[in-house]
């Protein structure tokens, strides 16, 4: 497999990996452009933006759009993160100019018809609604408003119902502007394509765009702090964020193998402890999130009212046994699950697609994997260790609560027990 990479003039990136023996390719446009760029009276913006692209364009409807893809047998679709608002499809390798030129249509000539803008915005309402009746989504983005407090990186990427509720067509059209230059537009496509052929065809739909200023996010600042809602649910539902590396930074490994050995896997510490040997929840895991310039290691549980307090007394106190007495052993079923899952998930063109777009945004460049996999070899058992230290002492942290949650400790007292 042959990773290349290319640059128009005007700074739109490419980004490719031929993989033999495949039929498909998957190919997409990732844009620097997600709920952190929005000013706050935009907040929801970008999402908004991301499904208007698939309303109608200047030479196709809203069905002739989906047309175009599925008469080809293929899969279109689109996300927004608080970081990116991506556009993909998967076709056979002859259909790659099609979806190229669909996707491209979508980007760079929406209609954004007053009327679709209408029926979108009762979608995007159902959307959130349907949200907030989750409450196993709903409580992480609690979760980060309480990390994040009054900053961009705080904000919800579906928005609050009332801002999405004004947004216009000029709204959409000057965050287009502000955010959909090309510097800030990577295309990355994987499986059975030519590089070359990409190239040519990007310069063609891709090359007259005019280079602008790219708007940088503000610098993120973990605060830290509480959100406890009391409803009649039938769990109690327990998030707890700590402060953690961004992904450029050195130690991103180190968070990403601890959160692994505490709560990773049906071995890991959290899982083994609370759901195994207490019996106290379903579902527990902890993972390690990361962004350009901060992350955040979380715990999630969702337990009865009358065991709330005896999960989150219990993670504190596995919190603080891990950075005594994490083992070998454990670091080494993480580096080895870490692996797995990066080498698996890239026997996907989709995924890889994904990656590599990913890669390009943060580095400017795709390392190797045999990169990335020393780095995840690097780890050691006391690195892990020192790591899961600042976890369980100094590591500014926030709690959500949702559900019967009367009983929960308050984030003051899970402090507290932290430091004792």
């Amino acid at each position: 497999m042959t990773t290349q990479t290319h640059r128009l003039k005007n700074g739109f990136r490419i980004v490719t990996e031929h993989m033999p023996g495949l039929a498909s390719a998957s190919i997409g446009i990732w844009v620097g452009a997600g709920a952190r760029h929005e000013a706050p009276e935009q907040n929801g913006i970008a999402h908004f933006m991301e499904h208007m692209a698939f309303k109608g364009t200047e030479r196709r409807s809203a069905l002739q759009i989906a047309e175009a893809i599925e008469d080809v047998g293929g899969y279109i679709n689109a996300y927004t993160s608080r970081e990116v608002t991506a556009y993909y499809a998967r076709v056979l390798e002859n259909d790659v100019p099609l979806a190229m030129d669909v996707i491209a249509d979508i980007l760079l000539n929406p209609a954004l018809d007053q009327k679709e803008i209408e029926v979108e915005r009762g979608v995007i309402l159902q959307e959130i609604g349907q949200a907030l009746d989750t409450p196993d989504d709903v409580i992480f983005d609690w979760l980060q408003e309480e990390a994040y407090p009054k900053q961009p990186l705080g904000r919800t990427i579906l928005g609050p119902s009332e801002r999405v509720s004004a947004f216009g067509r000029e709204d959409l059209s000057r965050f287009i502007n502000q955010h959909y230059g090309p510097e800030q537009m990577i295309l990355s496509a994987a499986g059975a394509i030519d590089h070359d052929a990409i190239v040519k065809l990007a310069e063609t739909l891709f090359g007259h765009l005019t280079s602008r200023p790219v708007l940088l996010a503000d610098t993120a600042r973990f605060s830290g702090g509480e959100i406890r809602q009391t409803k009649k649910l039938e769990q109690a539902h327990f998030a707890l964020g700590f402060e953690s590396p961004g992904y450029r930074h050195d130690d991103i490994y180190i968070a990403q193998t601890y959160a692994s050995a505490l709560g990773g896997g049906m071995s890991s510490r959290l899982f083994q402890e609370i759901r195994e040997n207490r019996g106290l929840c379903y579902t527990i895991f902890a993972q390690a999130g990361a962004y350009a310039d901060t992350g955040m290691t979380t715990v999630y549980a969702g337990t009865s009212a009358d065991q709330v307090g005896d999960l989150a007394n219990i993670t504190m106190d596995e919190m603080k046994r891990a950075a005594g007495d994490i083992s070998e052993a454990e670091v080494s079923r993480a580096r080895v699950q870490m692996k797995a899952g990066l080498l698996m998930g890239l026997e996907s063109p989709s995924n890889r697609a994904e990656r590599l777009a990913r890669l390009v945004q943060i580095w400017d460049r795709v390392p190797g994997l045999d990169e990335t996999v020393a780095r995840i070899d690097a780890v050691t058992a006391a690195d892990v260790r020192g790591f899961a230290e600042h976890m369980a002492g100094t590591a500014p942290m926030a709690l959500a609560l949702y559900g019967p949650v009367d009983k929960a400790p308050t984030l003051a007292q899970l402090q507290e027990q932290r430091a004792a």
